[in-house]
């Protein structure tokens, strides 16, 4: 599905016309350190469809048809992204959007490249599916709610989180995210999803709070906020006078926020209860595109704009005796991130196995598999091998594309259980196989891709992530890998026997099944297939993305920071 998504491009050009964006006629790839429209496309794209889905709140059958309206649009234009930004022959690999025409780093700066595009890929498949979707699930009183504008909201959040060049609007457009996210917590209105709205809504203020301290202190710091100008600040620190060593604690506290976006422990205990509180098509979203936006942002500020820092780093760890050095601030990203990745695949493996309901084994699930990815980012962070830091980026960023296809996947399945059965609790089910066999062949390729069985995507992505650890030479990390693995293939194994195996239940045999819901479970099953058969493409995209990731010098000379001087003499003009 994926390559087929970034492959058609057959009358794109009137596409983006309709959308409101003007290409060159005929359309090309972007000029390498041109501005291009097509960087800002994707947020215009569902912005208006956000608030048309608004205004028509009184013709719901119409709000429908603009929202999955947008969400064509919004994958036409991600992929006019990906192959004429990123992926086509002449592609200059990066472009910039300059809002206002204000030059960087004194204006909004709005960045693609190949890891961007990546990202937003992964959000336009599952956005479509989870769409499509509600559509289906939601009563006619919910189609007249606000259900399909704060669904948009939350994509625009995640979108503008992927494309932003600058670390306050970073911080904005998670509170965009999150403001949508926080209502699809409590959407039910019952004491349960309150409850779990509270403390999501209470750790993300904290976290807020945490990211706008880090935000003030790096630009106290070093003047500038705007990514590219901060890599090059920090890279010679001395060309303008500046301290760079408190970005080392001012980078851990970012570092913690993005952790709690990504749902590592210990900042995990959010999840389970939101995530059980939410809509499934939501609950989908949320772990398949919303936790990338935490994964993403370590990556990016890592490697992109803390790799080259000339800020030497010796921290003792108290208790234990060891001490955390190396000539940038990678040293410490490593160390913690290796602590939480190692404790998020047994704290969610251990968690899943015991739940009671499919959702709850899905969140616990969600935390384990967020372990996966970020383990390799951990070994990127501290290894002295630029081809090891590369291959472990890319395993990475399969293993993600993997847990957003896979993910998503099971959370829709849940979704078209419920709507069927009126209950996910393994207590409630059994014999569904029998029920309906599209169904449990959905669930069962979801289940077998978290697995990694071959030749599915998910093979690909543990294949990636052990190797990464092999060729670091690593037994502790593959003994945990192996460990993760184990577990995963316990509660993937036991939440199949209970749900689809065995006797129907009085709920199972009186269900009635969705055939729309159970036909996007089988199209991401599809594209699950599909990435795993042809995965030389997938594979040189995420490749990209890496390359993308870890060179600084190409992400600045994209965005071209001026100083202040040039600002009366052309400097920054594209």
């Amino acid at each position: 599905m994926m390559t087929q998504l970034l492959t058609t491009m057959t009358g794109l050009e009137s596409t983006l016309t309709t959308a409101g964006i003007e290409p060159t006629a005929p359309l090309a790839a972007v000029p390498g350190g041109s501005e291009s429209g097509l960087v800002i496309a994707p947020m215009l794209v569902v912005l208006v469809a956000a608030v048309a889905s608004l205004l028509l709140g009184r013709w719901p059958r119409v709000r429908i048809g603009v929202s999955l309206a947008g969400g064509a649009a919004y994958a036409v234009v991600v992929a006019a992204i990906d192959w004429y930004i990123v992926l086509a022959p002449d592609a200059p690999g990066a472009a910039t959007y300059q809002v206002g025409d204000w030059p960087a780093p004194f204006g909004i700066t709005l960045v693609v490249d190949g890891l961007s595009a990546f990202m937003l890929t992964m959000v336009a498949v599952l956005g479509i599916a989870s769409l499509v979707f509600s559509t289906r699930v939601l009563p006619e009183i919910d189609r007249r709610s606000y259900y399909f504008p704060l669904f948009h909201f939350l994509a625009l959040g995640v979108t503008g989180a992927f494309l932003t060049g600058d670390l306050f609007n970073l911080f904005v457009w998670f509170e965009v995210m999150l403001m949508a996210s926080y209502i699809f917590v409590a959407y039910y209105g019952g004491p349960q999803h309150t409850r779990a709205a509270f403390w999501y809504v209470s750790l993300n203020l904290l976290a807020s709070a945490v990211f706008l301290l880090g935000v003030g202190g790096i630009y106290a710091t070093t003047g500038t906020l705007n990514m590219a100008d901060l890599a090059q600040r920090l890279a010679d620190p001395g060309a303008y006078g500046l301290d760079p060593t408190p970005v080392v604690g001012l980078f851990a506290l970012l570092l913690s926020v993005f952790a709690i976006k990504a749902g590592l422990v210990p900042f995990q205990f959010w999840i389970p209860t939101a995530y059980r509180a939410a809509p499934p098509q939501i609950s989908a979203l949320l772990a398949g595109a919303t936790k990338k936006v935490g994964i993403y942002a370590i990556i990016r500020l890592s490697f992109t704009v803390l790799a080259d820092a000339d800020v030497p780093v010796e921290l003792a760890v108290p208790g234990v005796g060891t001490v955390i050095a190396g000539d940038s601030p990678l040293a410490f990203v490593g160390a913690a991130l290796f602590v939480m990745a190692a404790a998020s695949i047994l704290v969610g493996g251990i968690g899943a196995v015991g739940r009671d309901s499919i959702e709850g084994v899905l969140a616990y699930s969600s935390i384990g598999q967020v372990g996966f990815i970020a383990l390799p980012v951990a070994l990127a962070a501290t290894t002295g091998s630029a081809e090891l830091r590369h291959f472990a980026v890319v395993a990475a960023l399969v293993y993600a594309l993997n847990h957003t296809l896979a993910k998503g996947l099971l959370f829709l399945a849940v979704g078209a259980i419920r709507s069927a059965t009126g209950t996910s609790q393994l207590s409630d089910l059994g014999g569904l196989a029998g029920r309906s066999p599209p169904l449990a062949i959905g669930f069962f390729v979801g289940s077998l891709a978290l697995v990694g069985i071959p030749p599915l995507s998910g093979f690909f992505g543990k294949f990636l992530v052990f190797d990464a650890a092999a060729r670091a030479e690593s037994a502790p990390l593959l003994v945990l890998l192996l460990v993760g693995s184990l577990l995963t293939i316990a509660y993937a194994t036991r939440t199949w026997n209970r749900s689809f195996w065995g006797a129907r239940t009085d709920a199972v045999e009186e269900a009635s099944v969705d055939v729309v819901q159970v036909g996007v479970v089988l199209v991401l099953a599809t594209a699950i297939v599909a990435v795993g058969v042809g995965f030389e493409p997938v594979y040189e995209f995420a490749d990209t993305a890496a390359s993308a990731a870890l060179d600084s010098e190409a992400y600045v000379d994209a965005v071209d920071p001026v100083e202040p001087d040039d600002l009366g003499t052309g400097g920054g003009e594209h």
